[in-house]
């Protein structure tokens, strides 16, 4: 292998492209250590060592730092690993590795962000808001069914009239315009047409 170009990205790091291909991203003192230095050859051993030693526990500290402040999805945490520059094998084995301790648990994720939205959002807003973090479609639903299974309820009907309340709506007052308005706002919310509809019709 040859290193074809090192890249800077701050005082301290640097991206290393091997063979016309991003390789890695190394602190400046590695760069030192295993010698690499522009349009010379790379050693299989070093590159061996780097991928399978010093990157891999790298990022399973990146993991669990980033863990600490806050909860990550599977997707969310790939990312951040994504934007440290780590290659994918490496970004795997992390994600495994933090995994295997519970430390991210897409469905447990997925159960948490429900109940503490149910009587805030729409089911499909809160269901948006979820793909929007990277939860997959059948873990969405098993996260439903587990969040039922333990006494968990919805009743989008009495949200919409809420928010109907708390905006002072009056289906006997308020004009065509404003109506239009509410309407908006409400679909914007994730609920339904029809049960926007219902709601609007009734008095407050």
């Amino acid at each position: 292998m040859i290193v074809t170009d090192i890249q800077e990205l701050s005082k301290s790091r640097s991206k290393i492209v091997l063979d016309q291909e991003f390789a890695f991203v190394l602190y400046k003192g590695e760069l030192r250590q295993y010698s690499i230095k522009l349009g010379q050859e790379f050693s299989e051993e070093a590159y061996r060592e780097i991928m399978t030693e010093v990157l891999p526990k790298r990022a399973k500290l990146r993991a669990m730092n980033l863990l600490k402040s806050r909860t990550y999805t599977t997707a969310q945490l790939r990312i951040k690993l994504q934007q440290g520059g780590y290659p994918e094998t490496v970004i795997r084995e992390a994600l495994e590795y933090v995994a295997s301790f519970h430390y991210t648990d897409d469905l447990r994720y997925a159960v948490d962000f429900i109940t503490d939205n149910e009587h805030r959002k729409s089911r499909f807003r809160i269901e948006q808001d979820l793909r929007g973090k990277g939860i997959p479609a059948e873990v969405i639903e098993q996260a439903w069914q587990e969040w039922q299974a333990n006494g968990g309820t919805q009743d989008e009907d009495a949200m919409i009239e809420a928010l109907l309340r708390k905006k002072n709506y009056d289906p006997e007052r308020t004009d065509i315009k404003e109506q239009q308005k509410v309407y908006a706002f409400l679909m914007r919310k994730g609920f339904s047409g029809e049960k926007i509809s219902r709601a609007m019709r009734k008095d407050f």
